[in-house]
Order: C-alpha cells, then sequence, then structure tokens
C-alpha cells in the first residue's frame, strides 16, 4: 500500500515498511551505512511541506538570481543594457525610418499644381547572398551574412513600401548571387570545355561542392526567399495606385550576369528557368505615358564574344529577334494605351473569307500594328550592363568609389556592353531619350554621344550592403505625361529642378534615395561594446574599494562555508523507542532497531529539515537515532510485521559513534575574489538580456 503523506506529519505505523533505498542501505558494510544513512538524514527535505526555510540549492540560488531591486535597476549593468535597447532600436529599425523618410517624393518633387506624376522606384542588385558568395567563410559567419543581408533589404523595402507607395518598381538584374550556377533538372548545365582554367581559383575548387549539394531544388528555394523579402511586402503601403494611375505593377525580369552568366558562357536551361518564373527579360511597357523597353544585354554580348557563331546563335536568337521588331511592338504598345485612354475596346477584325493557300499575301493581313508615323513616347532603356563609354568617362558627384566605371571584363562579367551591341541596341530602339542601368553597384549619371542620341544614363546603386558601397540606395522616378487622345504632349512642360533632383527631363524627374550605412551601424556598435566592457570592468574593481552595492546575488546558504566532514565523535547508546517489539528477548534489540530505522528514515525523507538548526544539519540526538543502518548477519533473518522483509540477529545493542559538526563561521571574500564575481555575474547578465534582444530584433526583420 501506498504511504499517505499528511503536511507537516510523519507517515503512519503502517506506511513504515521498508523501501528500496532501505534495502540497498541494508546491504552496505557497517561504517558506510551509517555514512549514508546521516547524509540521507542531513539532506533530505519534504517535498510536500512549504513551511522549510531551507529550499534546495538550485531553487535559493535561481530566486537570487532573479532577486531585483529598485537601487539594482540603477545599477551601472541595467543603464547599460537599458542603453543597448535604444541603440539596437536605432541600428535595427529606426535607422531605416528614417532614411527613407527624407526621400519623401513631396520634397524633391518640382511639379505644376494639380499634377498627378506616377511614382516608380528602379532597385539594382540585391544579389541575395548564397553559397556563391563567400564560399570560404566559415559556417557561423557566413549564415551570419546571409540573415543579415536578408534582413537590410528586407527592412530597407518594408519602409520604401510603407512610405513611398511607388505605382511600379523595376528591377535591373542580379536577383541572385550564384544564380547562374546552379543545375537545372533538365538540360545540360555543364560548362563548355572552352572555360575550363577560366573561373577564379576560389570558385574552382568549390565547383564539384556546388554541383553535388546546388541544384533544381536550391534554386526554388532561393526564388521563394526573393518573393518572401519583396513579393511578400509589395502590398504593406497600400493596395491602391496613386491619383490617376492605372495600377501598381512590379516587374522583375530582367536578369543579370549573376542570374544567367554573361556573353558565351549562359546556359540555355539556366535562362530559360529564370524566364519560366520572372518573365522574358525582353519586353516593352508603357508606363505613365513612356515606353520602357528591357534588354536581355548579357545574353546580346554573346554575339561580341569572339566565340564561332554556332556557339552563340541560340543565346543571342530571342534578344536579336525582338530587336528586329521592338519599334513595331512599341507602336502596338502605344496605340493599345491612347485605345484605353479614349475608352475604346481592342479588337482585331478578320475577315471570315476562305483563300488558297498559295495565293494569300501574308503582308496584308490584318495588324495592331498603325505603321510609320503613328504617335510616340519618350523611350527610356532599361539594361543590366550599361552602355559603352569612352574609359575614365567622369561619373558625377554622387559616386563613392572613383569616378568613372572601369572598361574592363573577365570571368562572367563585363564592366559595360561594346561599343558596337550599345549602338545598336540605341538605334534599333529609336528615340531613347534615357537609360537606366545596374551592375556596376555604384552611381553613375552621365550624357552620351551623337551615336547614343545623347541619352542621359544612370548606373543605380545596389540596395544590397554588401555589395561594396557604404550607402546604398535605389533610383526614385517621378513622371508626369499628360498627352491628347493622339498621343501629344497637352501641357507644356517645366524645366526647372530642385536640388535634390539628380535628373531632370521634360517627363520625369529622378531622385538618388541613399539607405543606411550598415558597416557603420557595426561600428557604432563596436564602440558602444568596448564601453560596456570598460564600465563593467571598472565597476567591479571599484565595488570592494568604495563599497558600492554589489550586482552579484549574495552567496546563499548552500554556498556558505560548512564543515561537511564530523570534527569529533561521541559514544551513546542506541534507544529504541518503537512500539513494536518481538517476545524473543534474544533478538528485540534487533528487531526493534531495524523496525525503527525503516520509520524513522521514511520519516526523515518526508519532513523538513528542522529551521531551528540554522546550518541543515540534524541534531546530535537525532543524527544517533537515524544513523544506525540494519546490519546482516549470517546467523538467521527474522521478518518484519509490517513488510516482510528479514533483518539479521543480534544478541546485544549496537553502539555507535555518532559523529558531530561543527559550524564554521563564514569566511569574508577577499576583494579579488568580489571584483571577480562582480565581473562574471555583470557580465553574463548584460550579455545574455542585450543578445536576446537583438536576436529578437534580427529573427523578426
Amino acid at each position: 500500500m501506498a504511504p499517505s503523506y499528511h503536511s507537516n506529519s510523519y507517515p503512519t505505523a503502517r506506511d513504515e515498511s521498508p523501501t528500496l533505498l532501505d534495502r540497498v542501505i541494508a546491504a552496505l558494510p557497517r561504517n558506510l551505512a551509517t555514512q549514508a544513512q546521516e547524509l540521507l538524514d542531513r539532506y533530505s527535505y519534504s517535498p510536500v511541506s512549504t513551511s522549510s526555510s531551507k529550499s534546495p540549492k538550485t531553487l535559493r540560488q535561481a530566486r537570487a538570481g532573479f532577486s531585483f531591486s529598485f537601487r539594482k535597476l540603477l545599477s551601472v549593468p541595467y543603464l547599460l543594457v537599458a542603453i543597448w535597447i535604444v541603440v539596437l532600436l536605432w541600428g535595427e529599425r529606426w535607422v531605416f525610418e528614417s532614411s527613407i523618410a527624407a526621400c519623401r517624393w513631396g520634397s524633391w518633387e518640382r511639379w505644376p499644381r494639380g499634377a498627378t506624376p506616377h511614382h516608380l522606384v528602379l532597385l539594382a542588385d540585391p544579389q541575395l547572398t548564397d553559397p556563391h558568395s563567400y564560399p570560404d567563410r566559415p559556417w557561423p559567419l557566413s549564415t551570419f551574412t546571409i540573415w543579415h543581408t536578408d534582413n537590410y533589404l528586407k527592412r530597407g523595402y518594408i519602409q520604401l513600401q510603407k512610405q513611398l507607395f511607388p505605382d511600379t518598381l523595376f528591377f535591373l538584374g542580379d536577383l541572385f548571387d550564384g544564380g547562374r550556377e546552379w543545375k537545372t533538372t533538365r538540360g545540360n548545365t555543364e560548362d563548355p570545355a572552352w572555360t575550363k582554367g577560366l573561373r577564379p581559383q576560389v570558385e574552382e575548387k568549390w565547383l564539384k561542392t556546388w554541383n553535388r549539394k546546388y541544384g533544381e531544388k536550391f534554386w526554388l528555394k532561393e526564388y521563394d526567399r526573393f518573393g518572401r523579402i519583396f513579393f511578400k511586402f509589395w502590398n504593406l503601403g497600400t493596395t491602391e495606385a496613386g491619383v490617376g494611375q492605372r495600377g501598381r505593377r512590379i516587374i522583375a525580369s530582367l536578369p543579370g550576369n549573376h542570374d544567367l552568366g554573361f556573353g558565351a558562357m549562359i546556359k540555355i536551361p539556366v535562362r530559360n528557368r529564370f524566364e519560366t518564373y520572372f518573365g522574358e527579360g525582353n519586353r516593352v511597357d508603357v508606363i505613365a505615358n513612356h515606353t520602357f523597353v528591357s534588354i536581355d544585354g548579357v545574353s546580346l554580348s554573346a554575339g561580341s564574344s569572339g566565340r564561332p557563331l554556332h556557339e552563340t546563335i541560340n543565346i543571342t536568337a530571342p534578344v536579336e529577334e525582338f530587336l528586329d521588331g521592338v519599334q513595331a511592338a512599341k507602336r502596338k504598345a502605344v496605340a493599345r494605351e491612347l485605345r484605353f485612354l479614349a475608352g475604346e475596346k481592342h479588337e482585331l477584325h478578320l475577315p471570315h473569307t476562305v483563300e488558297e493557300a498559295e495565293d494569300i499575301d501574308v503582308s496584308k493581313m490584318p495588324t495592331s500594328d498603325p505603321g510609320e508615323g503613328a504617335p510616340e513616347l519618350p523611350t527610356i532603356l532599361l539594361t543590366h550592363v550599361p552602355l559603352y563609354r569612352n574609359p575614365d568617362t567622369d561619373c558625377g558627384p554622387m559616386r563613392e568609389h572613383g569616378k568613372a566605371i572601369s572598361i574592363s571584363r573577365g570571368y562572367q562579367y563585363q564592366n559595360v556592353l561594346s561599343e558596337e551591341d550599345s549602338v545598336k541596341v540605341v538605334s534599333k530602339i529609336g528615340n531613347v531619350v534615357s537609360v537606366f542601368s545596374g551592375d556596376d553597384h555604384d552611381y553613375c549619371e552621365l550624357v552620351h554621344p551623337e551615336n547614343k542620341n545623347h541619352a542621359r544614363e544612370i548606373t543605380v546603386k545596389s540596395m544590397s550592403w554588401t555589395m561594396g558601397v557604404r550607402r546604398p540606395g535605389f533610383l526614385m522616378l517621378s513622371m508626369w505625361n499628360p498627352i491628347t487622345p493622339e498621343g501629344k504632349p497637352s501641357h507644356s512642360m517645366h524645366t526647372g529642378h530642385g536640388a535634390a533632383s539628380a535628373q531632370t527631363s521634360p517627363t520625369f524627374e529622378s531622385h538618388l534615395c541613399l539607405l543606411p550605412d550598415q558597416l557603420g551601424i557595426f561600428m557604432r556598435y563596436g564602440v558602444l561594446l568596448a564601453i560596456s566592457f570598460i564600465a563593467l570592468i571598472m565597476r567591479a574593481i571599484l565595488t570592494p574599494f568604495l563599497g558600492l552595492e554589489p550586482f552579484a546575488a549574495p552567496l546563499s546558504d548552500f554556498e556558505q562555508e560548512v564543515s561537511i566532514l564530523p570534527t569529533s565523535t561521541k559514544d551513546t547508546d542506541r534507544e529504541d523507542k518503537s512500539p513494536h517489539r518481538f517476545s524473543n528477548s534474544s533478538t528485540s534489540s534487533t528487531s526493534s532497531n531495524s523496525a525503527g530505522l525503516a520509520s524513522r528514515s521514511a520519516a526523515a525523507r518526508t519532513r523538513s529539515v528542522s529551521p531551528a538548526n540554522g546550518y541543515g544539519l540534524p541534531q546530535a540526538q537525532n543524527s544517533v537515532r537515524n544513523a544506525v543502518p540494519p546490519l546482516i548477519d549470517s546467523a538467521g533473518y527474522y521478518v518484519n510485521q509490517y513488510g516482510g522483509v528479514k533483518y539479521p540477529e543480534r544478541e546485544e545493542p549496537i553502539k555507535v559513534k555518532a559523529p558531530v559538526y561543527d559550524k564554521v563561521p563564514r569566511r569574508k571574500l577577499t576583494k579579488l575574489e568580489v571584483i571577480g564575481r562582480e565581473l562574471y555575474h555583470s557580465i553574463y547578465r548584460v550579455a545574455w538580456l542585450v543578445g536576446g534582444w537583438y536576436l529578437w530584433l534580427a529573427w523578426f526583420g
């Protein structure tokens, strides 16, 4: 029968049957059994009673560790924690809000009163960090880099959506960093034989690992990762377009060399995969009465790579075909837009006639192309790789590194398109007034010569802080071009511009919006970290000398200096006060001792240690009474009337030397020990509070 326990009481007589622990102690030699029983009695406490003044060591330490006071909250460690909370909020949240707030449209637009401009944002080279970015970087640092670069992009993009509400958003390529490297499920993605030895050495040694570990499944995870940063928050600020605008659009189909590769090294299956999920890289869009033409410049460059035609024809065919028909595509798009503005439905009527196949005149088939002389809107060219310019052409004062884009090329990259390709693109598209590009990661603004239609080109900064620029950013376009139903301008455009505008044309203004300096933020963290360590060390040193209130929790009773081993002994006769005795006088002593031990050991494990004893030690008489275990003797065993357990026979009472424990005065800690305790407790508590706050901010982006 299971014993029934009552608060602050011993088990009843029927509950005093020996437990498994009693049987184990009974099997020990006499001296070991005595010490085991004494230690058991000494450190036993009741799990039922709540009135004990002596709690378990771990519980007391936990209580001491979390015992806060008002004076402690005003101590140096907690003041440092408060400072860290504010600084981390600034570095991880507020600095992004303030950076985007400084770029609001109204602060730099200079349109006439009543204008309803279309707001467009150009993002370049987010280039999501992946295993290709820093292949030699060890695991913890590489994971932190990926985590923090994603958070940086996400925080800037969230504030962009919350505060700027763009009507249209274009990406200018290099969405991924290693997108060109990850194999496809179908098709050959092996490097051509002629590229052997062209890879950088750091990539060459990782190529086999990449081919083994990263394929279509990994690329799809990267696509989902891109979507969780940019597509997920597209409607965060609003789902409605601005006043007078048709709707909101996000276009991310323009590929970069890190998405596909460059020139003759592009693999067709990799390009097909990219276009399947993001759309065709060559396209025409009419937005805010401007014609945007996107060109897959990385594929076009295969034709000027010097490789044989049979190796590049499949790469260049789509973009060459697009350029051949781009002016017709522009006219169709403009005509479609004008019909929409006039409230007309687009219907292409075909005659219902029966003709012989050889008699059909394909040149006279109905088409939506209005033909030469049709209305045309200002054309804006979008390309990932900038157009060619003379070496050392000045990029303007807003560039961070150097004054010009380097005219160079290497494995899977070329800083600018060739002169031949640049002229061909501008001339075939026609009426190109502005060009926007990416790839270089830094800002560059220039005006091209006559062979490129005097077009003004802006190379947009990368949005990521790991692309070699201290102040990443993006470009904002405010476009206003009211037209008549015939496609003619209906308003005389202004020519003035504000100081914040980087470029002004009759129909749009541009503005470079800068994002926070992440390296500068890390440097500020480093300075505050050094100040925190110095402050904690100085406070720990001054604590024992100036008598400051210790920050460390006081030593608990179980941490005080107490003599664990006995310091003296004395002989005492065992008294058996058990009410249960056997009639056999020769065994009564042993039997009663055994029964009494079972009762007392069970009681000791279910009651609290006496509060009168400040050291948690048993009183002397209790030590004697509870210290003697049952002993086994070869002479025979007798059955206990309560548990059926046999105990050995003894003819004489057992005499035991009971240990006597002495209290040792508390030793005063030395100054060095106080300093060590203060340092340990203050540093680890500040570290986990600040670290936990930082991880919370990082985990939720």
